[in-house]
């Protein structure tokens, strides 16, 4: 009689917590932080399932879809967000007994190059600068572009290269000698492509 009383307990206990008793009920959010993600269409997947949209500036993500203990779990990107590039870091697994925690979505936004054409300039002197980008633009020059190649460990990023999405304002930092030079269509938000635009003229 005791026995049985005993298993009837036991039985009781494992209704009321499958998990601890080897249960799979799924009860667990599958979660993950985000980096860098700047603009729309991101959109995931785990196991395939069913795709989570991410919108832009988004710092974490939650799958609406529970899992259980001990599940396992691959986190993919469907699609990438316009002129950007995502990855994701812990990705796949084994969820454990208090959930997961560990993934993360890396994001960078592409940068492209920012110029436009120079007339009259036939002195030394003239810097154009964009923010905390410089550029020495030498005297006979009739284009130029704020892009200066640096050694990068991904190869993508040049230095004085603006995001997509990101405002620029190009101005005067010093005259060249005996001219002075204003800057048209010198400001903007940068879009997916480089811009050229840019008008320097030098009197």
């Amino acid at each position: 009689m005791k026995s049985l009383y005993l298993r009837s307990g036991l039985a009781l206990a494992c209704a009321l917590g499958l998990a601890a008793c080897g249960g799979s009920d799924d009860n667990m959010q599958l979660s993950g932080a985000v980096r860098g993600l700047t603009k729309d269409g991101l959109v995931i997947q785990n196991n395939g399932g069913p795709p989570l949209a991410i919108p832009a500036n988004a710092g974490g993500f939650v799958f609406p879809e529970l899992i259980g203990s001990d599940s396992d779990f691959n986190i993919t990107i469907q699609t990438q967000p316009a002129s950007s590039e995502c990855k994701v870091i812990n990705g796949k697994g084994k969820s454990g007994a208090y959930g997961v925690f560990a993934v993360e979505i890396q994001c960078l936004t592409f940068s492209f190059d920012l110029g436009g054409s120079i007339t009259g300039l036939d002195s030394d002197g003239l810097v154009l600068i964009n923010g905390r980008d410089r550029k020495v633009i030498p005297a006979g020059a009739t284009t130029f572009t704020m892009t200066m190649p640096t050694l990068k460990a991904d190869g993508k990023n040049y230095e004085g290269q603006v995001p997509d999405g990101q405002p620029y304002g190009i101005t005067v930092f010093q005259q060249p000698a005996g001219r002075t030079c204003t800057v048209a269509n010198g400001s903007g938000i940068m879009g997916g492509t480089a811009r050229n635009d840019v008008v320097v003229t030098c009197v």
